[in-house]
């Protein structure tokens, strides 16, 4: 599933393309995502300059200024979702569901085989929106930090790796990223979060970190159906220390790495290194 950094190289990957450029058609193959497309989107898109990208957590809103009133196409990638640029020789397949036509003649096109993702108008202020006002803080951000997590966790008995998962505590910290950043700090996944200590937490910060600007400097991860904008792979899961890698020999210690299942989730941990 894309997560934060598969998002953030999909934003860098089309905005210095699509940064300016006036969207002249939208063309709707398939409407029935995990929310409907909305029947007027193409109506309220055409006309419109595009004139930034921004993120919040892993939704891309796209300001749309000029067109029919201003506003923010709001998109995800749901489970399986892919979005790219594509010439007009490039014929649409089963999957790809909307095109946003651009002035240029480059269509930014979106592919979702499990059609999980969206494409929303929001003619309002985006922060107060449903699917964005209960979001926690941008992990890359200063205002997320050990202590924050430490305060926040208090109390808590759900899992650490449940914890750090949760979008209303921190968002973008997805399957991989958070196996990832808890072997980095070594802290084994099944510590209740409630009771990891403030420098174990402020430890956790930076691994969140640090896992994610090297996932975002690789492409983000290609597991099934990702791709970033250019059609390419990400490399982050080529050098991953534990995703995915059951039973081979941890990169540090060589000792084997374990699996388990959290919250129907695939975890995967060396129990040395991590305690």
């Amino acid at each position: 599933m894309p997560e934060l950094p598969e998002v953030e190289t999909t934003r860098l990957g089309l905005l210095p393309t699509v940064r300016g450029q006036t969207i002249v058609g939208v063309k709707v193959r398939n409407a029935r995502l995990r929310w409907p497309v909305p029947r007027d989107l193409g109506r309220r898109l055409t006309g419109s300059r595009i004139t930034d990208i921004t993120r919040r957590g892993k939704y891309l809103l796209w300001s749309c200024r000029g067109g029919a009133a201003p506003g923010f196409l709001l998109s995800h990638l749901g489970m399986s979702g892919s979005l790219r640029l594509a010439g007009k020789a490039e014929t649409p397949g089963k999957h790809d569901h909307i095109d946003l036509l651009l002035e240029s003649g480059i269509a930014v096109r979106y592919t979702d085989p499990r059609r999980f993702g969206a494409m929303l108008w929001l003619p309002g202020e985006v922060a107060a929106h449903a699917l964005l006002d209960t979001l926690g803080p941008e992990p890359l951000t200063d205002e997320f930090s050990g202590d924050y997590l430490f305060a926040a966790s208090r109390g808590r008995s759900v899992s650490i790796k449940e914890f750090v998962m949760n979008g209303q505590v921190v968002v973008g910290v997805g399957n991989i990223y958070a196996s990832e950043s808890l072997f980095r700090a070594g802290i084994a996944p099944t510590r209740a979060a409630g009771s990891v200590s403030l420098r174990r937490y402020r430890r956790l910060a930076e691994a969140i970190k640090t896992t994610l600007g090297n996932a975002i400097r690789a492409g983000g991860s290609s597991l099934r159906d990702y791709v970033k904008a250019n059609g390419e792979l990400g490399n982050f899961q080529v050098d991953a220390y534990v995703y995915d890698r059951d039973s081979l020999p941890c990169r540090i210690c060589g000792r084997p790495i374990r699996t388990i299942r959290q919250g129907q989730r695939s975890t995967f941990y060396c129990s040395h290194c991590q305690s």
